[in-house]
């Protein structure tokens, strides 16, 4: 069973969000984009953005950023992964999900997360 999650708006077809079983959230791709129009021109900003994007999609779901277990980070320029990375690590507690980083031909912007969640059990 899946159910479709909103949190971002999405600029093409598909989902911002996939909760699979109940538990498993797989969020799409996130820039650094608001109401469409791109959002800073460094690194940094436009990092933050795109993770305030990802935390959004999870709140939709009622997960946080402790829930996230992977999350795939393509980069325009991987001359910037230090600056990146630096606040990709202010936006997630330890321990720090799995991660896969890849130089990306991306458009117009500098930074795209994707990111897969699993909601906590009752234990």
């Amino acid at each position: 069973m899946k159910s479709a999650i909103t949190g971002s708006a999405p600029s093409g077809a598909y989902s911002p969000g996939i909760l699979a079983e109940g538990r498993f959230l797989f969020v799409s791709g996130q820039g650094p984009l608001r109401d469409g129009a791109v959002v800073g021109d460094d690194i940094e900003t436009q990092t933050h953005v795109t993770l305030d994007n990802v935390r959004a999609v999870l709140a939709a779901a009622g997960l946080t950023m402790a829930d996230v277990v992977r999350c795939g980070v393509f980069m325009a320029d991987l001359a910037d992964f230090d600056r990146m990375d630096a606040v990709y690590r202010e936006h997630f507690p330890d321990p720090l999900p799995a991660r896969t980083t890849i130089g990306s031909g991306l458009q117009d912007i500098l930074v795209e997360i994707d990111c897969v969640a699993v909601a906590p059990t009752d234990d």
